[in-house]
């Protein structure tokens, strides 16, 4: 093979792989002549359903999330790191430049939750380290977020806009998950001696029991 055809093997070996990773995911035919407010609407509102009321092991990680530090800027913190950590995953699993098998993810999604309501338990106060563990989780729920969005799919000349719009519903669900946390456990309770007794502890454990069986029943 000469020089200029091995070039040519090249240079279609790399518009192949780009051509992949700019249309990885599935696409959403449906939208991709839809009004922009439309697409947006769509993707939002999928997002929000994904937290409330679908993904009851994303709500339970914000409710352990909650439970340790009850000031209310500390639990914002929390969430945006973990929702700037989920958006980079998202994106990049929605390109496939990052893939993983939901068979890993899944188990790892609910090792998290176990390891957040375990922390709860045998912790007193937050400690610093929390932002970046959920930072470290937010990428492995990223994961799981793509998964359930390559079903749906995406339209190919929205693709920004459609993570952008689903991210913004994820996080709408989120702070809606801390609302309804903070109403019936943080804010009547937050000021009692046995606050940790009878609010942080039974919530923890049955966070980390529900959580453990989904890590088994996965791997399984």
């Amino acid at each position: 093979m000469n020089l200029q055809k091995k070039h040519t093997v090249v240079l279609m070996l790399l518009l192949l792989c780009l051509s992949r990773i700019c249309f990885a995911h599935t696409i959403n035919y449906q939208l991709e002549k839809a009004p922009v407010h439309n697409v947006i609407s769509y993707y939002a509102l999928l997002g929000i359903r994904h937290i409330v009321p679908d993904g009851f092991d994303h709500i339970l990680f914000v409710t352990g999330l909650c439970l340790l530090n009850t000031k209310w800027k500390t639990i914002l913190w929390q969430a945006t790191a973990f929702t700037v950590a989920h958006s980079i995953t998202l994106a990049l699993s929605m390109k496939s430049v990052i893939m993983l098998p939901s068979p890993i993810v899944e188990p790892l999604i609910a090792l998290s939750i176990v390891f957040v309501a375990v922390e709860n338990i045998i912790l007193n106060e937050l400690k610093p380290w929390r932002i970046l563990i959920v930072f470290l989780f937010g990428l492995i729920h990223g994961l799981g977020f793509a998964s359930s969005l390559n079903e749906i799919g995406l339209p190919r000349n929205r693709f920004l806009i459609s993570i952008l719009s689903f991210n913004l519903g994820v996080e709408i669900g989120q702070v809606i998950v801390i609302l309804v946390v903070f109403g019936l456990l943080i804010l009547p309770f937050r000021k009692r001696e046995d606050y940790r007794k009878f609010i942080v502890y039974p919530a923890s454990v049955i966070i980390a029991l529900i959580a453990s069986y989904w890590t088994i029943e996965r791997l399984m």
